[in-house]
């Protein structure tokens, strides 16, 4: 199993778990002064409600972006280095529809590297931490020029931490 397979089983179970504290705690709360739902009828909320958050959670965190395998034969890799306050990207123009791979590092402080499609939607973001090279994988959908922000507080002119690079087929 992928290692985000494994996350994505491992946040279900603790939070089936977590359910399961509220499911004990709600049956054994009283209710003061009004007369209390019927046990059927309590049981099928807990339960109806115990559902509604696994299924609500297992979609949501279904299509994050996933880390990067050994094996992975990507389309394009993109290497970006923020600093106070600039990305530096080395490709300006990243292929449709297949893995593109991005190496992002920093030379100073800790930056959020997020990139955020034509319609202003975040695609995905990954912390930049001095020392290190994280990388993330995305496949573009959509063509068009899209932007770079930073999604983490890092200094003065944080807001003006901004790049972008136009996603097109590749030819």
């Amino acid at each position: 199993m992928a290692i985000q397979g494994m996350v994505l089983l491992v946040s279900l179970v603790l939070m089936a778990a977590i359910a399961l504290i509220f499911i004990r705690a709600a049956r054994a709360a009283g209710t003061a002064g009004a007369s209390p739902p019927s046990e059927s009828a309590r049981t099928r909320l807990i339960w109806m409600l115990a559902i509604a958050g696994i299924v609500i959670s297992a979609g949501s965190l279904a299509r994050w972006p996933h880390v990067v395998s050994g094996d992975l034969q990507p389309g394009a890799t993109v290497n970006v280095t923020g600093a106070m306050w600039y990305w530096e990207i080395d490709q300006h123009r990243v292929p449709l529809g297949v893995p593109v791979v991005f190496n992002a590092s920093t030379t100073d402080v800790t930056h959020g590297f997020g990139v955020v499609d034509p319609e202003d939607r975040l695609l995905f973001q990954v912390q930049v931490m001095p020392g290190y090279v994280n990388q993330v994988q995305h496949v573009f959908r959509k063509p068009g020029v899209h932007r770079v922000i930073c999604l983490e507080l890092c200094g003065v002119a944080h807001h003006a931490m901004l790049s972008e690079f136009t996603v097109a087929a590749a030819n």
